[in-house]
């Protein structure tokens, strides 16, 4: 029978778990608009712009450049491809990344593995930026994971998964504000363009 009560569903390391992500995701919400999650950001950033990439690439397009602003804006110059597969797969993509780094963070092989596939990225996508924020921000952060990385082999200082599940819990974040950024302004538009048309009716009449 299911087990609706949930009873004896959290171990130790599954309320750890939880209590991560519940006080993550508080810190992100109340210092979103401040310059501490800026860096934080811009990755999520990259990684919303480097999905556009991917699908430009799995549709047999070409990706020209990649651009990372500071003003934490982004775009990916593409040729070809299916352009209806690559304009939603930002945002899918920020939510895929979110949610596979969450789960990568939930064991330290895992999160290594992350880790690793997380500055090999970096470090391609480095050859394709056309502009030094994005540069800058990937050199940055493959320095940043190095040093997480290596202080979790050599030291007492086991972050590295938390690291990993901050930077899932940021995508996820993010792609679910850019959504609903982007539905209000559409809706927004919408409901001007209406106005609008009213307004020319009545002065019509």
């Amino acid at each position: 029978m299911p087990n609706w009560e949930l009873k004896n569903c959290c171990d130790h390391d599954q309320k750890v778990f939880i209590a991560c992500v519940a006080v993550f995701t508080v810190v992100i919400l109340v210092l979103w608009r401040t310059f501490l999650l800026t860096p934080f950001k811009l990755i999520t950033v990259f990684l919303h712009e480097a999905s556009h990439a991917i699908a430009c690439w799995l549709t047999c397009g070409k990706v020209e450049g990649i651009q990372v602003h500071a003003d934490e804006g982004g775009e990916t110059q593409t040729r070809g491809g299916i352009y209806w597969v690559i304009l939603p797969a930002g945002y899918l993509g920020s939510s895929f990344w979110g949610m596979a780094l969450i789960l990568a963070s939930t064991n330290l092989l895992t999160a290594k593995i992350a880790a690793g596939c997380f500055i090999a990225a970096l470090i391609v996508v480095l050859f394709l930026a056309k502009n030094w924020t994005l540069r800058g921000l990937c050199i940055g952060f493959i320095v940043f994971i190095a040093v997480i990385w290596l202080l979790q082999e050599k030291t007492k200082v086991h972050v590295l998964r938390y690291v990993i599940l901050f930077i899932g819990v940021m995508n996820s974040l993010f792609s679910v504000y850019g959504i609903l950024s982007s539905t209000f302004s559409f809706i927004w538009f919408i409901l001007l363009r209406i106005i609008k048309l009213l307004i020319s009716l009545t002065s019509h009449g």
